[in-house]
């Protein structure tokens, strides 16, 4: 599918028209955002010849080599950034897209729908939502990608803090208590994915800036934006830096959970070991006075059985009894 983005007119000022192109239909020549989703090959040929440059399959975005994902071909510079796709549901994902940005027109290609790009097509096309140059679709995606990325980080660290909550604060006993650490570490691994495929993510983003930045010439049109881009670079980092904090914040957590159930397993097996030394004297009791041994004078007593289960009665308590006063129970 090609969704084409040209300038609106003179009474909506600096925003974009979004039209999805019908097969059979030429790409116009005001086009300033090519957006290729899923694109076939007949789409892709037709950028091509629309702007005389490559469009990468979805085969060699895969196979992409490090030093191709940022490079300048047929003066238009060709980038490759991994943004984070499906991070509202469970299973989130990192898919590539790639940038390409010619002197007439921003080209993306890209296999998934990341929120990222649906928030800012919903911002152009308002009055000022995006000024009518290549340069400014591709200030304003990335700034979207960014937006997200934080947006995704806030609403991680609001669910850290309840998990947190819910960890030290959590009064249930045996197996419901147990249920709950088990998916205490399952949310876990869960946010600390989305960590980390948002840190991936925001690492590309910032090579993506730096080579922005490094390549464009600096007539005075571009001037706005390597300021502009300089400024997003900055927020990249502190995404980062959040990221990192983040992470931290959830090792802490996981270490505290871990402590938490080796703390059960250790009253278990400390309940279990009191329960064999309280047992432990009345069967050697029992263990005496079942010996079959001809000359035991206590076997002819009258009272001979009520005294063996006092003496059990009494070896059963007075452990018990010992250790409540060690405050081992």
């Amino acid at each position: 599918m090609i969704i084409v983005h040209r300038p609106a007119d003179v009474s909506k000022t600096e925003s974009l028209e979004r039209h999805i192109l019908r097969p059979g239909e030429i790409i116009p020549d005001d086009a300033l955002w090519i957006d290729l989703i899923e694109p076939t090959r007949d789409e892709d040929r037709l950028v091509e010849q629309h702007l005389a440059i490559e469009i990468p399959t979805r085969e060699e975005m895969a196979d992409i080599e490090p030093s191709e994902i940022l490079y300048r071909e047929n003066n238009a510079r060709y980038m490759t950034a991994r943004v984070l796709c499906n991070s509202d549901s469970e299973t989130p994902k990192l898919i590539d897209v790639s940038f390409i940005l010619t002197e007439r027109a921003l080209v993306t290609v890209r296999y998934g729908e990341p929120r990222s790009f649906a928030m800012f097509a919903a911002r152009a096309i308002k009055p000022g939502g995006c000024r009518p140059q290549p340069e400014a679709v591709l200030d304003g995606l990335i700034e979207a990608v960014i937006d997200r990325a934080a947006e995704i980080l806030a609403q991680i660290g609001s669910r850290i803090d309840r998990l947190s909550q819910s960890i030290f604060e959590n009064e249930r006993m045996g197996s419901r208590r147990a249920a709950s650490f088990r998916a205490a570490l399952k949310s876990i691994g869960r946010k600390g994915d989305i960590i980390s495929n948002v840190r991936e993510s925001m690492v590309t983003v910032e090579r993506l800036l730096l080579f922005l930045s490094a390549s464009m010439p600096r007539p005075q049109k571009s001037k706005d934006f390597q300021a502009e881009w300089r400024t997003a670079i900055r927020d990249v980092q502190s995404i980062e830096e959040h990221a990192t904090f983040l992470s931290n914040k959830l090792q802490f957590l996981l270490d505290a959970t871990l402590g938490l159930v080796t703390i059960e397993q250790n009253d278990i097996i400390k309940l279990f070991s009191v329960v064999s030394v309280i047992f432990l004297p009345p069967t050697l009791v029992a263990s005496i006075y079942g010996m079959n041994f001809q000359i035991m004078p206590e076997l002819h007593w009258e009272f001979g059985y009520p005294l063996a289960i006092i003496l059990i009665v009494v070896a059963a308590i007075l452990p018990y009894v010992f250790f409540r006063w060690k405050r081992w129970l």
